[in-house]
C-alpha cells in the first residue's frame, strides 16, 4: 500500500520509481511464501521484469530532466524519453510484446496474490500512464494497445488453468485502455475501475469455489449455483 501510495502522491520522477520499487518488493514474499519451485519461478521472473522496468523508467526521467531541466511528473516531456517512459509502463502493466512474463507468473500463484497482482499492482503504474497522456504518441499506443487486444484474445482462447485465462483477459483489457489514453483519458481511467471491479469479483468467486481450471468451474455449479452464477455475469 504504501508504495502505490508514493506514486500516486508524488510529483517527482524519483519519488514515483520509489515506490514502484516498494510496490515490487513487497509482494515478492507474498510469492514465495508456499515454498514450491513454480512460486520461486514465478518471482524471479517477475522480479527481473519490474527490474528492467524499473530501470528504464529511471533512465528516461533522467534524460529528460538533463533535456528540460525539470523533473516535475506534470510537465511537458521530450519525444524519446516518453516513448521509454511509455515501454518501461507498459511492460510494469503486462501489455503486449511485454507480456510474456505474466500468464507465466499468475499460474504460479496463488489465487489471493494472484489478485493483488492483477489489482492493486497495476494501479501505480496505470496511474503514471494516465498522468503522462498529453505527452506520450499516439502511434506507439494505439499499436501497443491494438497488438496487446489481438494477444489477449487469441492467447486466453486454449487455456484450460483459470489464472492464465485471467492473465490474458488482463493483457486484453489493458490494451483497450492503452489504444484510447490519447484520445480520451478520462474513458481510461473508467474502464481502468470497471477492469478493477470486475477482476475482484472474479477472483474472489473462484476463491470461494476453490476452483483452478475451467473443468473444476464447470463441476462447480451443483456445490453453489449462486457464486457459479455470478462468475459467469462477472464474465460478461
Amino acid at each position: 500500500a504504501l508504495g502505490t501510495i508514493t506514486t500516486l502522491s508524488s510529483y517527482h520522477w524519483i519519488l514515483a520509481w520509489i515506490g514502484l520499487e516498494i510496490n515490487t518488493l513487497a509482494i515478492i514474499p507474498l510469492m514465495t511464501k508456499t515454498p514450491h519451485p513454480r512460486a520461486i519461478e514465478a518471482a524471479t521472473k517477475y522480479f527481473l521484469t519490474q527490474a528492467a522496468a524499473s530501470a528504464l523508467i529511471l533512465f528516461a526521467s533522467t534524460i529528460n530532466a538533463w533535456l528540460t531541466g525539470e523533473w516535475a511528473i506534470n510537465t511537458q516531456i521530450s519525444p524519446a524519453p516518453s516513448i521509454l517512459l511509455s515501454i518501461a509502463l507498459c511492460m510494469k502493466l503486462g501489455i503486449a510484446p511485454f507480456h510474456f512474463w505474466l500468464p507465466e507468473v499468475l499460474q504460479g500463484l496463488t489465487l489471493q496474490t494472484g489478485l493483488v497482482m492483477s489489482t492493486w499492482q497495476k494501479i501505480a503504474p496505470m496511474a503514471l500512464l494516465i498522468q503522462l497522456y498529453q505527452s506520450v504518441n499516439l502511434s506507439l499506443m494505439l499499436i501497443l494497445g491494438l497488438l496487446s487486444t489481438v494477444v489477449g484474445g487469441w492467447g486466453g482462447i486454449n487455456q484450460t488453468q483459470i489464472r492464465k485465462v485471467l492473465a490474458f483477459s488482463s493483457i486484453a483489457h489493458l490494451g483497450w485502455m492503452v489504444a484510447i489514453l490519447k484520445i480520451s483519458p478520462e474513458l481510461t481511467l473508467m474502464n481502468f475501475l470497471l477492469y478493477i471491479l470486475m477482476t475482484l469479483t472474479l477472483f474472489m468467486t473462484f476463491m470461494s469455489l476453490c476452483t483452478k481450471n475451467i473443468y473444476e468451474l464447470s463441476t462447480a455449479w451443483s456445490k453453489s449455483p449462486t457464486l457459479s452464477a455470478l462468475s459467469l455475469l462477472s464474465l460478461l
